[in-house]
């Protein structure tokens, strides 16, 4: 898969050290996987929940960050769309923020 605003993850990991291990070893599944479903996506990380057609929703650093993805599996692209707290992830609606 192309990750899409890798820049934006390692701009948070720096931010944020203690997710730095969550959030490499999610980019590097990522990138070598060979999806064609969200439920592909969930098998492969079990602790992440499909949210609507195209977004999975993952816990990152022990469940204290949430990392939001939408995944176009016919182009095998992975978009980031939100990083943050879990709190910060409490205000948005999942299945629509862009904010990368």
């Amino acid at each position: 898969m192309r990750i899409v605003a890798r820049k934006s993850l390692v701009e948070f990991w720096k931010a944020h050290p203690e997710t730095k291990s969550s959030l490499a070893r999610w980019y590097e599944v990522t990138a070598s996987g060979n999806w064609s479903s969200l439920s592909d996506v969930v098998a492969t990380f079990p602790r992440a929940k499909a949210l609507g057609r195209d977004r999975v929703r993952f816990e990152v650093a022990g469940g204290n960050y949430r990392l939001i993805v939408a995944y176009r599996f016919d182009v095998k692209i992975a978009w980031v769309k939100f990083i943050g707290t879990h709190s910060e992830y409490d205000k948005v609606d999942a299945t629509t923020i862009s904010i990368f």
